[in-house]
């Protein structure tokens, strides 16, 4: 990228010009370590992006605290859903208070409020799940995971996704709400609070806990969430020149396999409370693979399906394997 960039030849001042603020930049983030790694290694890409940041005190990074964050002791699902990890972060947006945001794509709505879209998504880091083992639990066996839980296991999580997919396989296990930060889960674990628990791949890997991973789930047996992995930067739709200058570093894969993961997302489009994965792939073959999961919470109902096309098509994969999942399945499922 050229150094050139008009944006980056503002002086630092206040208020806007041409719909841009000058600089410094100020990015949005939720205030969890995983969230202020993402930001931060995010800002570094851009930094090695256009070499001229690297001497410039360019971005200002402003936490957010969402009511995602807030509220513990409830399941997303019965206060608003995953959005409200972004809802404030979009709200300080629209007011100008920031000028971008860092998320987690998965944490993204798939349809996001007027004047606000995503300028790039960054490459995804491994979007598999992992079984988190404590106290009491079998010897970890990648072929069949599950049997290294007790019967009658605690499972500890707040994802109805994972709790339908698990279910589905151990209707003898139960599961229990488990919110809170990374260390949080992992020290309950520990502490023999719950036999076990399940969380993301990437986020482990990005804050240096891999090696807490008992056993990684494959991505068939536990479908991801869609996005999983992937970080994604939000900006005013207005703001053409910090766009240009976001969508410098889009990856080209990451925005095709998110596409087809939200499309899908959005062609289902249930509540809150529907267990919903989704998990796209670009085969040797350059072709984009596709795997879609709708259930039920309790695990008494679970539909799978695959469906491939040219990664250019991916928003119309998405669609037709959503409308596929939709129309096979019961009709209080998306209630």
């Amino acid at each position: 990228m050229s150094d050139a960039h008009p944006l980056l030849h503002r002086q630092p001042q206040h208020g806007t010009r041409s719909g841009v603020r000058a600089l410094p930049l100020r990015v949005g983030t939720r205030g969890s370590p995983l969230a202020l790694v993402q930001t931060r290694a995010f800002l570094d890409r851009l930094r090695h992006f256009c070499p001229v940041l690297r001497t410039m005190n360019v971005f200002e990074e402003h936490v957010i605290r969402t009511t995602g964050d807030a509220v513990q002791d409830r399941r997303l699902a019965e206060i608003g859903g995953k959005g409200l990890f972004a809802k404030e972060i979009h709200e300080a947006m629209l007011a100008r208070r920031i000028d971008f945001a860092v998320h987690s794509l998965k944490d993204l709505e798939t349809a996001l409020p007027p004047g606000i879209v995503l300028a790039c998504t960054l490459k995804r880091e491994d979007a598999r799940d992992v079984l988190i083992l404590g106290p009491g639990c079998g010897d970890p066996d990648p072929d069949d995971p599950w049997a290294a839980l007790p019967g009658g296991a605690a499972v500890g999580s707040s994802s109805l996704r994972r709790q339908a997919q698990i279910l589905y396989s151990r209707p003898d296990v139960r599961v229990s709400l488990l919110r809170g930060n990374v260390q949080t889960r992992l020290d309950r674990v520990a502490a023999g609070q719950v036999h076990a628990s399940l969380l993301a791949l990437a986020g482990l890997r990005r804050l240096g806990l891999e090696s807490r991973a008992s056993i990684v789930l494959n991505p068939e047996l536990m479908v991801p969430a869609a996005g999983q992995g992937i970080v994604g930067v939000t900006v005013r739709e207005t703001d053409t020149e910090l766009r240009e200058l976001l969508g410098g570093i889009e990856d080209p894969e990451a925005r095709a396999i998110s596409t087809a993961e939200r499309s899908m997302l959005a062609t289902l489009d249930g509540s809150c409370t529907t267990p919903i994965g989704g998990f796209a792939r670009l085969l040797p073959t350059g072709e984009l693979h596709l795997t879609g999961l709708v259930a039920r919470a309790d695990g008494s109902f679970l539909l799978k399906r695959s469906l491939d096309g040219a990664a250019r098509d991916a928003a119309a994969i998405g669609g037709e394997l959503g409308a596929s999942l939709r129309a096979d399945s019961p009709d209080d499922i998306f209630a």
